[in-house]
């Protein structure tokens, strides 16, 4: 491979399913993002829920629903085969959508993000897994990235669709309204079932060795250096809590509901542009120096949020945010593929997104009780979370300098 081409040329010769993931990853995060970042606003200012309740249903979620990964990357493994997994995860969260329209407490909400959620944990690691299966090692940071590059544009373009929406329905009002939240349910029913049939219809499955065809003293073991990064992963996310804190730190600002939107929409558009030169970057320089690039990045933009005095900053603050998620996202998941034997990638990205998973429930717990607190107590007040991801992510960070091999690349 020539390092001096562009990552446009190489985009041209990336392979049909590499194409089609990005595509239904455009679609999915369409439909996910027209709603997604405004269910916690739902929560807080229709059902008048705390913050600590907030981290528990997204906390709870994911960390569950991360158990699901396991076994459907270790399942992908024994099958040697990772579509129609991924086509039931992604069918099973666009089912369960359509009933957050019909929920009246914060458990029902609860239980349909459980579900939406399980189908994320179903579909997450085959598919990583059949990216990696699909691509050569030299140009497997583009694959990632340019999927990843798919997901945030889908995620810009949902962002404008819930503005549109908000802006018609209940102009420059603060708070959310229910009425405006279930019209954004109904429509971002259409992109998501748009996604399953693509992904029916244009992934070639990439048969791999099965488990079982592996020698016994083989089975189940994943490589010293990729247990060393899943330890350091989990430190890092247990200082990244939802993203719904950010957006109650807005509000807290004085933001209302379409300024909110429109810090996203610039957050996704900067992490579109950069997540596929990153990933192309990563192939040449290596993936741990972006790392801890974009790491020490997060850990600068969470002192700003802790720190900041005025709504402004956060143009400021949400843009290097967009710049951390574009330079991090893709690159942490090629690292997998580089630090993981092949036939053991479906069981290495399920433990992957399960370390992510698990680790939300006391990332978000944690941040929504050093914010508000519990009972009785208040809590440290909205800056004090900030202040504890910064400095995880610094532990995070030392670690990831001194106990992983250097890059080869």
């Amino acid at each position: 491979m020539d390092s001096k081409k562009t990552p446009l040329i190489f985009t041209r010769r990336l392979p049909r399913n590499i194409w089609v993931l990005t595509l239904v990853s455009f679609l999915t995060d369409i439909s996910s993002e027209m709603i997604v970042h405004l269910i916690p606003l739902f929560l807080a200012n229709v059902l008048g829920v705390r913050t600590i309740t907030i981290g528990l249903i997204e906390g709870v979620a994911e960390t569950t629903t991360s158990l699901v990964k396991i076994i459907s990357g270790r399942y992908s493994d024994r099958l040697g085969r990772r579509k129609w997994l991924t086509v039931v995860g992604y069918g099973l969260s666009t089912v369960a959508k359509p009933f957050l329209a019909l929920a009246n407490s914060w458990q029902a909400v609860f239980a349909v993000r459980f579900t939406e959620r399980i189908g994320k944990g179903i579909r997450t690691a085959p598919r990583d897994a059949l990216i990696a299966d699909s691509i050569s090692e030299d140009k497997r940071g583009l694959a990632f990235g340019v999927q990843r590059a798919g997901d945030t544009a889908g995620a810009t373009l949902g962002i404008l669709a819930a503005m549109g929406v908000v802006w018609l329905a209940q102009g420059s009002a603060f708070t959310l309204s229910r009425s405006t939240f279930e019209t954004l349910i109904w429509l971002s029913v259409i992109p998501a079932v748009l996604a399953v049939i693509i992904l029916i219809a244009g992934i070639q499955e990439n048969k791999t060795r099965p488990a079982s065809d592996r020698e016994p003293g083989a089975r189940g073991r994943l490589s010293s250096p990729f247990k060393r990064y899943l330890s350091i992963i989990v430190i890092f996310t247990l200082g990244n809590s939802a993203d719904a804190f950010l957006l109650l730190r807005a509000q807290e600002q004085g933001m209302n509901i379409l300024s909110i939107l429109g810090l996203l929409l610039l957050l996704n558009v900067i992490y579109t542009v950069v997540a596929g030169p990153a990933g192309s970057l990563s192939d040449r320089i290596g993936r741990k120096d972006l790392l801890v690039a974009g790491w020490s990045l997060y850990a600068a933009v969470y002192l700003g949020f802790a720190l900041m005095s005025a709504s402004w900053q956060l143009l400021l603050l949400f843009g290097l945010y967009g710049l951390y998620y574009g330079l991090t996202e893709g690159v942490a998941k090629a690292y997998v593929a580089d630090l993981a034997q092949k036939d053991m990638r479906g069981a290495a990205y399920g433990w992957f997104n399960a370390a992510v998973g698990l680790t939300a429930l006391p990332a978000s717990l944690l941040a929504g009780l050093l914010w508000q607190g519990a009972g009785d107590w208040s809590g440290f007040g909205p800056a004090a979370p900030f202040f504890f991801s910064a400095l995880l992510t610094a532990a995070a960070i030392l670690l990831l300098v001194t106990w992983l091999p250097p890059d080869t690349a």
